[in-house]
């Protein structure tokens, strides 16, 4: 049993990275990713616990692109953080999610939410503000008993009122993560950050375009897919030979009902072998972006 979509407080999960390590093992997860949104700064920490205790770890970031007046989620898994093709368009993420901080801030207070630059500052946890920190410290009102509320009410007003609704798209993405050794898997087609309104046929469409850009696989497995979400995603990965990955884009007491490795009432279990799979691509691609460099 493995996991390839979590989140810790680094973005806006409830367990810290080292956590979500010691909550695996307690499990009897063998494996788990750590895909915070828009951020690698947990992975150091979990990687460390992860080994610590004996658990398979690999790194990743959830990335937030455009694509055809979509906002799509795309698990990153494996890729060389020190690399200048990743460093390049992490600058370009980080960028986005720490602009404009005070705006955003305002912008909430004038909802009647009692909330500061003072009171969210120890929500960065000693680093730069983001609109993650200000999430964390809505949680930390209690307005609602999960997080997404927050997004929808407070977060994702304020960035479209501000003008800052936008991210990078996938079509600069996709290569740059594939050039850092990285790969690169379609998370939660079916919601509306993903496809959905789309019809199959242009679903298929849309990802099939994503593929070619350099989109390497899709979650096959999902806690909220239904049984025509499940079959869609094998469909596609049967028939374009899309990398499979799955999990549980665990978020702790932010997504009640959710569990690491298991999902809704056990309903998912991924096998070892996508995580297999995922570091031999990784292998490979690292292996020939060495031979370039040498070639040069």
């Amino acid at each position: 049993m493995i996991d390839l979509h979590t989140h810790s407080t680094i973005s806006d999960g409830s367990f810290t990275p080292a956590e979500l390590a010691q909550h695996a093992k307690d499990l009897g997860i063998r494996a788990f990713a750590l895909t915070d949104h828009d951020n690698m700064a947990g992975c150091e920490e979990a990687a460390a616990a992860a080994q610590k205790l004996g658990v398979g770890f690999i790194g990743g970031m959830e990335l937030t692109v455009e694509y055809i007046g979509h906002k799509l989620h795309v698990v990153c898994l494996g890729f060389d953080p020190a690399h200048p093709s990743f460093r390049l368009i992490y600058q370009r993420v980080r960028a986005i999610k720490e602009g404009r901080i005070p705006d955003i801030i305002d912008y909430i207070h004038d909802q009647g939410v009692d909330i500061s630059l003072a009171k969210v500052e120890p929500f960065a946890h000693g680093g730069p503000i983001d609109r993650y920190a200000i999430m964390r410290y809505l949680v930390s009102l209690h307005l609602y008993d999960r997080a997404q509320p927050l997004w929808d009410h407070y977060l994702d007003p304020a960035a479209v009122a501000l003008g800052l609704n936008f991210s990078i798209t996938a079509e600069e993405a996709l290569p740059l993560i594939r050039e850092a050794g990285g790969v690169t898997s379609l998370a939660h087609f079916h919601k509306t950050i993903g496809l959905k309104g789309l019809t199959r046929q242009e679903q298929e469409a849309a990802i099939l375009r994503l593929h070619q850009m350099g989109l390497d696989g899709m979650e096959r497995w999902y806690p909220n897919y239904s049984h025509d979400d499940a079959a869609f995603a094998g469909y596609m990965i049967e028939k374009y030979h899309l990398l499979p990955t799955g999990g549980t884009d665990f978020h702790g007491t932010n997504r009640p009902g959710v569990e690491m490795g298991t999902g809704m009432d056990g309903n998912i279990c991924i096998p070892d072998d996508f995580l297999t799979a995922i570091r031999e691509k990784c292998a490979a691609r690292r292996e020939k972006n060495h031979a370039v460099q040498e070639g040069k």
